[in-house]
C-alpha cells in the first residue's frame, strides 16, 4: 500500500516514477515544538495512486525540492505549513503550481477550514483516522501506525483533487481557484520587511514613541530567533511586547511585572531590552501613528456595496466569505481614503476580483471618501 524510502538509492527510483507523472499528491509530518523551522519527519507523495513515505532524518532531497517547483501541480490539503516547510528546506521560493483541496471547497460553500478528515466524509465518503495527530514524527523507527497515518494523508488526495475539480469547472470556478491558490503560495513565502515588522504587534492606540519602541523590539527579537531558532513566543509574546511599551518598564525588577515574560529572558536579556525601550532614535525618525481600521461606510453606500457583492456572488456562485475578507474590505477603505496605489492592494483583489468587483466597489466607495475621511479624522 505504501513504501517507506530511507536509502538514497531507493529516492533515485522515486525521482525517476516522479518524471512519468505530472500531479503529484503531497503531505509533510514534522515537528514545530520549540524551533522556528519545521524538523522534517516524513514526506509523503502520491504518484498515480503510488504512495511513497520519504524519510526526512536520512534522505538528501535536494533534487526532490527541483521536481516539485517543476512540477505541472502539487496538490495538497490545507498547504500553509507544507508550502512554508518546502521554502525552508529548499532555500526556494515561490510554488506557482499548487492546488489546495480545502481552497477548492471553500469555493464549493464548505467553508475556509474544512479538515482533510472531513473532506474526505464529505465528498469521497471515506472515513480515515487521525490518531497520530501528535506523534513524535522524528522518532526512529517509526510505527506501523504512523506509517499507515502518513500514507493515509496522500492515498486520497489525488481522488478527491479530481473530483472537487470537476465540481468547480461544472460551476466556472477552476481557474478562480488556481488563482488564488498563486496567491496564498506567494503569500506564505512573504515576509514581512524588519523595519515593518512592528505594525503587526502594534495598533492605533500607540504612541509613536510607542511604536518605535516596538520596531526596535520587533527587530531585535527577529534577529534572534533566526539566529537561535526558536519561535518568538519563547522570546517575547505580541502581548508582551504591547505591555512592556505600555508599562515602560525602567528597571528589572519592573520588567519581570511585564505580562507573561519569561524569567530566563528577563535574566539573559533584561538590560537590552530595557535599552530597547530607553534609547530611542531621534523623534522625526519615528513611526507615523497608525489609522484605526475604518469598520464601515456611510449607511447609503454600505447598501449599495453589499447589492455589488451579493451581485457578484449570483453571478459567479462564488461563497461571500470567499470573494471578499474583511481586512480585504479595509484595505480598500484605506485605498481611497489615502489615494493609494492600486498596486498596494491585496494580489487577490487584482487577479479575477480585479473586473468583478474590486474596480466597482473602489468606484462605490470614492462616492463616500468625505464621509470615509471624517470617519477615519475621528478615530485615530
Amino acid at each position: 500500500m505504501f513504501q517507506f524510502i530511507q536509502q538514497q538509492d531507493q529516492l533515485a527510483d522515486v525521482l525517476s516514477i516522479m518524471n512519468q507523472c505530472s500531479v503529484y499528491g503531497l503531505d509533510t509530518e514534522f515537528i514545530k515544538v520549540d524551533t522556528l523551522w519545521p524538523k522534517l519527519g516524513v514526506f509523503q507523495i502520491n504518484l498515480n495512486g503510488t504512495v511513497f513515505l520519504l524519510d526526512g532524518a536520512t534522505l538528501d532531497l535536494s533534487e526532490f525540492w527541483n521536481k516539485l517547483f517543476a512540477a505541472e501541480q502539487n496538490v495538497f490539503h490545507a498547504c500553509g505549513e507544507d508550502i512554508d516547510l518546502i521554502y525552508h528546506y529548499a532555500q526556494r521560493k515561490y510554488l506557482d503550481n499548487v492546488f489546495d483541496t480545502q481552497v477548492g471547497l471553500s469555493f464549493l460553500g464548505h467553508g475556509l477550514q474544512v479538515s482533510y478528515q472531513a473532506a474526505l466524509k464529505l465528498i469521497l465518503n471515506i472515513d480515515i483516522e487521525k490518531d497520530q495527530t501528535r506523534s513524535d514524527w522524528l522518532a526512529r523507527p517509526l510505527s506501523e501506525e504512523q506509517l499507515q497515518y502518513a500514507a493515509n494523508d496522500v492515498l486520497y488526495i489525488l481522488q478527491l483533487s479530481d473530483e472537487i475539480k470537476a465540481q468547480l469547472q461544472a460551476k466556472q470556478l477552476c481557474d478562480f481557484v488556481i488563482e488564488d491558490c498563486r496567491h496564498l503560495t506567494k503569500e506564505i513565502g512573504t515576509e514581512t520587511p524588519q523595519h515593518l515588522l512592528y505594525t503587526d504587534v502594534a495598533n492605533y492606540r500607540h504612541s509613536r514613541r510607542q511604536l518605535m519602541q516596538l520596531q526596535q523590539l520587533t527587530v531585535w527579537r527577529e534577529q534572534l530567533i533566526k539566529a537561535i531558532n526558536q519561535p518568538r513566543s519563547f522570546i517575547l509574546k505580541n502581548a508582551t511586547m504591547i505591555d512592556l511599551v505600555e508599562k515602560n518598564p525602567k528597571n528589572t525588577f519592573q520588567l519581570s511585572q511585564v505580562k507573561d515574560i519569561r524569567p530566563n529572558i528577563v535574566r539573559e536579556h533584561g538590560k537590552t531590552i530595557l535599552d530597547l525601550l530607553k534609547f530611542l532614535p531621534e523623534q522625526h525618525e519615528w513611526p507615523l501613528r497608525m489609522a484605526r481600521p475604518i469598520r464601515h461606510s456611510s449607511q447609503e453606500i454600505t447598501s449599495k456595496m453589499n447589492q455589488l457583492i451579493d451581485n457578484v456572488v449570483n453571478e459567479t456562485q462564488v461563497p461571500k466569505e470567499v470573494l471578499l475578507r474583511k481586512k480585504w474590505l479595509n484595505a480598500l477603505y484605506q485605498h481611497v481614503v489615502f489615494h493609494r496605489h492600486e498596486d498596494e492592494l491585496p494580489e487577490y483583489l487584482l487577479g479575477w476580483r480585479y473586473r468583478l468587483l474590486t474596480k466597482p466597489l473602489i468606484a462605490i466607495l470614492q462616492q463616500d471618501e468625505q464621509y470615509l475621511s471624517t470617519q477615519m479624522k475621528i478615530e485615530i
